[in-house]
């Protein structure tokens, strides 16, 4: 058996390289990359994920040990990586942005908390949100689908191979859609409270002396979480829309059909 240092490099490449995408998707990605999974055992999962895909994968290409076209291929893994990662990130915010707009409404926009899975300061309706969505996620598999698509990308979008600048902007186009979905789980809550805010608008034109804010603001917060509880009847068809539509974006993005 040859064991000189070309060889050696060689093979140490052929996982290496896998290893950076793989690595940059777990930064990136929902559950895998929050805060609450220790840091170890994220690289202990990307090492194992990499070992089972690189010794079935495509021939690399030829590169020069460790010098700058092997550098280049780093960079260009970990942002073909991140990118996948913010992509599935999109379809989560949209829950975030659903529970911002419901409290918004609601007069909860003032009562928020610590994210621990991405150490943001966000609403209680949106932590509560987010916590549903993980839920579903999870108990789907959402979490494995996500590891195959990543293993099926070594095939559609190989090592070496350039992610065209039309697809990166497809993803940010993308963030126009993470918006709207969010309008669309939010709409019915939102339509309703307004319509409550107009009559609260036409007794306080009617009756100035009646302090419209100390008896709206109760009325509008019970209303508000009887509505949210009411909306759990279609929440289930809404995820299963905009997860699938987040799903999708990733495979535009790795051209897997």
């Amino acid at each position: 058996m040859d064991f000189s240092a070309a060889v050696l490099t060689e093979q140490l490449l052929q996982y290496f390289l896998p290893l950076v995408r793989v690595s940059a998707f777990m930064l990136a990605a929902p559950i895998f990359g929050s805060r609450l999974v220790n840091a170890r055992a994220r690289l202990l999962l990307a090492l194992l994920v990499t070992a089972l895909v690189a010794p079935a994968l495509p021939e690399l290409p030829k590169v020069s040990g460790f010098g700058l076209d092997t550098w280049l291929l780093v960079v260009q893994q970990s942002l073909i990586g991140m990118a996948a990662g913010f992509a599935m990130q999109l379809a989560f915010q949209v829950a975030v942005l659903a529970g911002q707009y419901i409290a918004m409404k609601m007069g909860l926009g003032f009562a928020s908390m610590n994210d621990p899975s991405s150490g943001l300061t966000v609403t209680v309706v949106s932590q509560y949100y987010l916590m549903l969505v993980t839920m579903l996620f999870v108990v789907g598999d959402g979490h494995l689908l996500m590891i195959q698509l990543l293993a099926e990308s070594f095939y559609t979008t190989p090592i070496g191979v350039t992610m065209p600048l039309a697809l990166l902007w497809d993803l940010v186009m993308a963030g126009s859609w993470m918006f709207g979905a969010a309008l669309l789980i939010a709409l019915p809550v939102l339509t309703s409270l307004m319509i409550v805010n107009i009559s609260f608008g036409v007794m306080g034109r009617s009756a100035p002396q009646m302090n419209i804010f100390t008896v709206g603001f109760p009325i509008t917060l019970i209303l508000g979480a009887f509505l949210i509880w009411f909306g759990f009847t279609t929440f289930l068809g809404n995820y299963n829309q905009f997860m699938q539509d987040g799903f999708n974006i990733l495979r535009h993005l790795w051209n897997i059909s």
